[in-house]
């Protein structure tokens, strides 16, 4: 016996089973940031991650001492020694001269006198779990200490999220610069710091068009720093990052359920660049991370 099925059975029929492959497909697209957020999560509570900076000297022109004994200008932890030398800070340029006998190596070999450049792994002083380097913040420098058995890194409870919403997931319109645009923008700790642009990405959210300058913090990596209106109650107040995929055939992908704290949120020793004013949002954008409490 032959059963007659109706036109609107069928058509009913594949609505389900559309219904059921878009929801199969946003399990999946959930599961997929979840993951990356456990993973940032991961990485931020290692070894030598931002939880570990443990201290931050801005140095004046001439000598910066430095030791453990309380007098110095830039005390750190032991086993540096009581006086272990001074930073020679001169037109820029900083130079360690160390004291003979202090238990301080770079790359595993005792050093003596050695010039350390702003922001470069490979120039460390290290003492025992203790390294520390120059900085620069914006155009001033200042010697970072990061230590991995840090009071922070202790104390630290974890971070928080909203639930993962696809329409923050947004492939928005790219327009890239001829050249890169250089600007000007404010970091945390106060000072300036200068950026470069390399495009901006156009959407709607809301029903408003919104414009963000986006800017390559190393090659082939694309960086931004954004505000929005979360920022009053719900997110980080000065801001916060999302690190855009390369744009393809004239489009980009913003997923702000990615989107998540500067380093400052969470540890009073960084520097952070804050928001140029066309990367402050006049509307809230509930996704990504929290305010860390």
């Amino acid at each position: 016996m032959f059963r007659v099925v109706s036109r609107s059975a069928i058509a009913f029929s594949a609505f389900v089973f559309y219904l059921c492959m878009g929801a199969a497909d946003n399990s999946s697209y959930q599961k997929s940031v979840e993951k990356w957020r456990q993973d940032y999560e991961t990485k931020l509570r290692g070894d030598d991650d931002w939880l570990t900076v443990a201290g931050l000297f801005w140095l004046h022109e001439g000598e910066n001492s430095f030791g453990s004994a309380a007098g110095n200008d830039i005390v750190l932890p032991v086993p540096v020694p009581a006086k272990a030398g001074h930073f020679d800070l001169n037109a820029g340029k900083v130079t360690a001269h160390i004291n003979a006998g202090a238990p301080i190596t770079q790359h595993g070999k005792p050093v003596t006198t050695v010039e350390l450049k702003p922001d470069t792994p490979d120039d460390r002083l290290v003492a025992g779990d203790a390294s520390f380097y120059v900085h620069a913040g914006g155009k001033r420098l200042a010697i970072r200490l990061k230590d991995k058995n840090s009071q922070l890194r202790k104390d630290f409870k974890g971070l928080h999220w909203y639930p993962v919403h696809e329409k923050y997931r947004i492939v928005a319109d790219w327009v890239a610069y001829p050249k890169p645009q250089t600007a000007q923008i404010g970091i945390i700790h106060g000072g300036q710091a200068e950026t470069q642009f390399v495009g901006h990405a156009t959407f709607m959210l809301d029903g408003r068009k919104l414009k963000l300058d986006i800017g390559e913090d190393s090659p082939g990596h694309l960086f931004m720093v954004f505000r929005d209106l979360t920022s009053k109650t719900g997110t980080y107040q000065a801001a916060r990052f999302l690190d855009p995929p390369p744009p393809k055939d004239g489009k980009i992908e913003l997923d702000f359920n990615k989107a998540y704290n500067p380093p400052c949120a969470y540890n009073p020793y960084t520097t952070c660049p804050l928001p140029s004013p066309g990367n402050r949002l006049q509307v809230a954008i509930p996704a990504g991370e929290k305010r860390y409490h």
